[in-house]
């Protein structure tokens, strides 16, 4: 794969596909990410990869230490159980919010979403079907219209992918009806029942990371 002869800014290139490896498991929880190895699979220089690297660990996804270099991240379980409390309490109110400020466009954006997720678990296109989830997250945010929120939630992003994004071959299906009931909720306006539902949206693919993950945690 050689990304040396794309237009866009080579680092943001090497970090958006070291990012979609890593939350689609093909590096591992603690595994290095080795610079030259990078550069030459992808065909550029060290330069482009050192600064994805160091925008990954900003974001999260990667943990930079002197003399060991870079590697993803490994949570431990206390530090995973962190994460999904924060983020099931900022998806609950980011919910209630979106269903007293929802516009009509945004809740039509929203059906396409969902529209588009389905027809990926269809053909099973996972790739697809996990830049839907963001959007459907994203478009939610947008419809909560609180911008200190949104970047609240956009700062956990990433590392809370990282511990579901393999749940969602497993339960494609379940975390599409769970998407569907939220968005049901948000549109008919039921603030507290949004909630919930967002809320327990996160808990149950907490559930399955920590019940059935093929990969201990560290």
């Amino acid at each position: 794969m050689t990304l040396g002869s794309q237009h866009a800014p080579l680092f943001a290139l090497v970090q958006e596909t070291l990012r979609r490896r890593i939350l689609a498991g093909h590096y591992r929880q603690g595994e290095r990410l080795v610079e030259g190895d990078i550069a030459l699979e992808m065909g550029v220089s060290r330069i482009p990869v050192r600064e994805a690297l160091r925008a990954l660990a900003a974001a999260g996804l990667v943990r930079i230490e002197p003399r060991r270099g870079a590697s993803v991240t490994s949570l431990s379980r206390e530090h995973a159980h962190d994460i999904v409390e924060v983020r099931a309490t900022l998806e609950a109110l980011n919910a209630r919010l979106a269903a007293q400020r929802r516009s009509p466009a945004q809740m039509a954006a929203l059906d396409g979403a969902i529209r588009a997720g389905q027809a990926a678990i269809e053909r099973e296109d996972m790739p697809a079907l996990l830049e839907q989830n963001r959007r459907f997250h994203d478009l939610l945010g947008g419809a909560s219209s609180n911008g200190v929120l949104q970047d609240l939630m956009r700062s956990l992003r990433d590392r809370t992918a990282l511990l579901f994004s393999r749940s969602h071959a497993a339960r494609a299906a379940e975390i599409w009806q769970e998407h569907a009931g939220i968005l049901g909720a948000v549109k008919a306006g039921d603030g507290e029942l949004a909630g919930m539902l967002a809320a327990r949206h996160v808990h149950h693919a907490a559930e399955w990371y920590f019940e059935l993950k093929t990969t201990p945690l560290q």
